[in-house]
């Protein structure tokens, strides 16, 4: 059952391939916000997926995060998501990013739960 207080935990070391200068966020070559940003996603996704009815997904619809510091290559980042609020279908996460230094993000996420075949469907039609 999906209730408020469902934590969920991802990991990964900083390559170059993750950096801002290979994105294009930036010129130097430490942890990418947009990448910051994804793993904030994809912990909370991937935190309560255990707990949707099956053919269901979660989306991301907003993000409100502070990148405090910067992170070189080589070191391990890590999220920390937490389960806040629940709306209906709306989801509200409280993320944490932090390399092995201390926090280096910090903010909110908000993820939308979505039925996968209406959903692309939906989307889909915008082709026609």
């Amino acid at each position: 059952m999906l209730t408020t207080g469902i934590k969920g935990y991802q990991e990964e070391i900083v390559t170059p391939e993750l950096c801002a200068n290979h994105l294009g966020s930036g010129t130097v070559r430490v942890f990418a916000t947009p990448m910051m940003v994804t793993i904030m996603e994809r912990t909370s996704r991937l935190s309560v997926q255990p707990y949707l009815e099956e053919g269901c997904e979660t989306v991301g619809t907003a993000v409100n995060i502070k990148h405090v510091s910067s992170t070189p290559v080589g070191m391990k980042v890590w999220c920390d998501s937490e389960l806040i609020q629940i709306d209906g279908r709306r989801l509200v996460f409280s993320v944490k990013a932090y390399d092995e230094k201390g926090l280096i993000g910090e903010g909110t996420h908000e993820r939308f739960i979505i039925n996968v075949a209406k959903f692309q469907a939906k989307t889909d039609s915008k082709l026609a």
